[in-house]
């Protein structure tokens, strides 16, 4: 065996990371992961009930345009799928736009990925609300869990 052999059979068995160095970094990595998902968490779900606010007031300026087209708001059985799609269910609009009231063709659930609720009229005899229950999806609650109403200020 010559010295070149001796040398590359050193270094082939200095090449790798041993199992205590590779336990090492992935409790680093779990830590620095930790740290930054209890940072960012509170804003993920700040964010959510923004595109919930948002979302509402795409559906209530859609809504004014649907009462302004056809003299009345969508009845509650008709519901906010109005605004996409030509209802069913009397009082039918006569000259219902082909691409409805909203720019996509199916209506979106909120952030928490349910339904809408619109309710004709509002509960605080405004003419129709339009709400979500937020993350726990109960009535109630506060911060992420707190609903979110078109009828809130």
């Amino acid at each position: 065996m010559d010295a070149n052999d001796t040398r590359r059979q050193r270094t082939a068995r200095r090449a790798g990371f041993t199992l205590v160095e590779i336990l090492v970094v992935l409790a680093i990595i779990s830590l620095l992961a930790g740290v930054v998902l209890v940072n960012v968490a509170p804003n993920l779900m700040m964010g959510q009930q923004a595109t919930a606010k948002a979302q509402i007031k795409e559906f209530s300026s859609a809504l004014e345009t649907y009462r302004l087209a056809h003299g009345t708001y969508p009845t509650q059985q008709q519901g906010l799928a109005a605004l996409v799609e030509r209802p069913a269910k009397e009082p039918v609009p006569a000259n219902y736009p082909a691409g409805g009231y909203l720019a996509t063709r199916t209506l979106p659930p909120d952030p928490w990925k349910r339904p809408y609720l619109y309710l004709v009229p509002g509960r605080q005899n405004e003419p129709y609300e339009i709400f979500t229950y937020g993350a726990d999806g109960e009535p109630g609650g506060t911060g992420a869990d707190a609903d979110i109403s078109s009828s809130d200020p």
